[in-house]
């Protein structure tokens, strides 16, 4: 079904679910909350014992029976009570009060484009859990293009590319609507997972997973391009004897290590360009590839694009929170009117 501006006007709360963050965005009041969608849980009681950035840092440092949970898998809630008590804690007491106060409270949610109808119905009751009456659901892509100032609602071709943690989606707009998109199981963990298997190979190296972004950024200062230092120092746990070791690493093999899931990614952009209409096609060697999420930011990931489609391609302002700021310029009508292509709940 097609949702209209004019229904996600009438909504008072926006809320991003990712697989890495939340975010949540309250008409009136801006963006609230811009946090690790993480909880940690006491297995023996059932206790919330803390959600967000805190939670975030607890990750492989509890005792057995602390266990940090990530409710929400790939955009998609998979354990919609945990997503509903992680929310109730991040938005806090205060907000939650002020969003009582409303007898018709109205929310808009994002979800990942072709997401099935199991995966909106968790997002509906996710949300609804909060005490919302109606849910409007927004295709993640239509969110993000309009939350990085793409002109979608115009009759020519818009690129955009969302680099999630554990998916990456990339469309073709006109007119408000989605033209064609490609979702691709291939997202920021994968990356990250490829490069704590490359130390674990060759190296015979266990890295903490809170270094692997780190790692990432100190490759060198254009990442995957072949400039910068030939060897970086890692530190971390020896397989074997499970003592710290430093290594060095040879930048160069690293690049590889992290090209390997990223020719998925071009595989789905050469598929939405074959499937596109040869206007927009040209439409689109014009005005390129606009990234966004927060796996934009990988060092090289946007010169490699260039190098691999012969098309311009920019990184947004705010690539991390596109998605929930556009949700909230529909909320408060800062836009167009247009039809919007995607669900309503």
């Amino acid at each position: 079904m097609t949702v209209s501006l004019e229904q996600l006007r009438r909504c008072h709360i926006a809320v991003d679910l990712g697989a890495a963050r939340t975010r949540v965005f309250v008409k009136g009041a801006g963006l609230v909350v811009d946090e690790p969608s993480a909880a940690a849980v006491n297995t023996r009681t059932g206790a919330l014992i803390a959600v967000g950035q805190f939670a975030e840092q607890m990750t492989g440092r509890t005792p057995g029976y602390i266990r940090v949970v990530r409710p929400v898998s790939g955009g998609t809630v998979v354990d919609i009570q945990m997503a509903q008590r992680m929310l109730r804690n991040l938005i806090g007491e205060k907000l939650r009060r002020a969003l009582r106060r409303k007898p018709r409270l109205r929310a808009a949610a994002t979800t990942p484009h072709d997401a099935d109808p199991l995966a909106q119905r968790a997002a509906i009751e996710t949300m609804v859990g909060l005490g919302a009456r109606r849910v409007e659901l927004v295709d993640t892509l239509i969110a993000a293009a309009v939350g990085c100032g793409l002109p979608v609602e115009r009759p020519e071709a818009s690129m955009i590319l969302v680099c999630g943690a554990a998916t990456t989606q990339v469309a073709v707009l006109s007119l408000g609507a989605i033209v064609t998109a490609q979702r691709i199981p291939v997202g920021g963990e994968a990356i990250d997972h490829a490069i704590v298997q490359h130390l674990r190979h060759h190296h015979e190296l266990m890295l903490p997973s809170q270094s692997v972004r780190p790692l990432q950024l100190a490759l060198s200062g254009n990442g995957l391009t072949p400039q910068g230092p030939e060897k970086t120092e890692i530190h971390g746990r020896d397989v074997a004897t499970g003592l710290a070791r430093s290594v060095h690493v040879e930048t160069a093999a690293v690049r590889d290590a992290i090209h390997t899931p990223l020719t998925a990614v071009l595989d789905g952009i050469g598929k939405v360009l074959r499937d596109c209409p040869p206007d927009l096609v040209a439409d689109l060697a014009e005005r390129g590839i606009m990234m966004v999420g927060g796996s934009a930011l990988l060092p090289g990931f946007d010169q490699m694009l260039r190098d691999a489609t012969g098309m311009p391609v920019e990184i947004a302002e705010r690539p991390d929170a596109c998605a929930v700021l556009g949700l909230g310029a529909m909320l408060e009508g800062k836009i167009q009117p247009l039809v919007l292509d995607p669900m309503s709940g």
